[in-house]
């Protein structure tokens, strides 16, 4: 007996109207709006950070005795630190590497957490044994603190940017895990889903064809939420030295570096701990922004 898949296309321009809804209810609330612009501006500044700092020779290795710890002038509108280095210009290159952590850990543990969470979460009653390995291990990263699990992943390494992302990266997918599985084990029951599976459709079809679209506001909210506490992780390691080390212009090791000339000289980690201040405050207003744009009016 031949089964029939049927296959409902929704027209271009109700779609464009859907995305014009979405954008009109975020436009909407102006914290929204700035945590956009916050956000892009960190980026932007990250891409373009050698064309827009004043010394981009200044994010290596580079010394100046001559110039150490000067206060702020036009010539060094942040100051300059221990080395002579302008604290403007490795600001800048801050954000560059502050962003390829949150980048790269969320592109690793996304994909892999949804995907054990959608299978989790499908296979809840027909399969019992996969939701109960993938959902306890899941649980047994997660009754652990985040930042003590990375702490003392990256203590049993060498120092280094690169184990700080693959640290933060083992601590971070089962929540996005857990996430889906949630979301997916509602979703279960609707009758879309209950539709496809009488109409024969394959369980990978129904996973990644029907419910994985309706999980992802759910999963867009979390991602711009979490890049600001990847970046708070990130440069937390850094500033216990787990994380990039010097001369790398990490924004967590600048502000630790600083802090050895404090009262004195302030300016060495006050501007990159704003800058850190900066760049979270601007994800968490956007992630809530996202948020409100996808939750469902009652």
């Amino acid at each position: 007996m031949r089964t029939i898949e049927t296959h409902i296309s929704i027209p271009k321009w109700i779609e464009e109207l859907e995305l014009g809804k979405k954008w009109y209810k975020f436009s909407r609330s102006p914290l929204s709006l700035l945590g956009l612009v916050i956000a892009c501006s960190t980026i932007i500044l990250a891409l373009l950070a050698p064309f827009l700092a004043p010394y981009p020779q200044h994010a290596g290795f580079y010394h100046n005795f001559m110039e150490s710890c000067q206060g702020l002038s036009l010539k060094h509108p942040f100051g300059t630190d221990q080395f002579g280095r302008d604290v403007l210009s490795r600001t800048i290159f801050g954000f560059r590497y502050s962003l390829m952590m949150a980048g790269v850990v969320l592109l690793l543990v996304v994909p892999l957490g949804v995907i054990l969470g959608l299978i989790a979460g499908y296979y809840r009653e027909k399969i019992k044994i996969i939701e109960i390995v993938i959902m306890r291990i899941a649980d047994i990263f997660i009754a652990v603190p985040p930042l003590v699990l990375a702490l003392a992943i990256c203590s049993v390494l060498t120092p280094s940017v690169f184990h700080a992302m693959m640290a933060v990266s083992l601590m971070w997918w089962p929540w996005y895990t857990r996430l889906t599985y949630n979301v997916t084990s509602s979703l279960k029951e609707e009758y879309f889903v209950q539709a496809a599976e009488v109409t024969g459709a394959s369980s990978s079809h129904i996973i990644f064809k029907e419910i994985l679209p309706n999980c992802l506001g759910s999963i867009l909210t979390k991602v711009t939420l979490d890049v600001g506490w990847i970046i708070l992780i990130g440069s937390a390691l850094s500033f216990v030295g787990l994380g990039a080390q010097p001369p790398t212009p990490d924004l967590g090791t600048m502000v630790a570096e600083g802090g050895n000339f404090l009262p004195d000289f302030w300016w060495i980690s006050l501007f990159p701990a704003l800058a850190i201040s900066y760049t979270i405050l601007g994800f968490n207003l956007l992630g809530d922004g996202v948020r409100d744009t996808f939750v469902e009016e009652r």
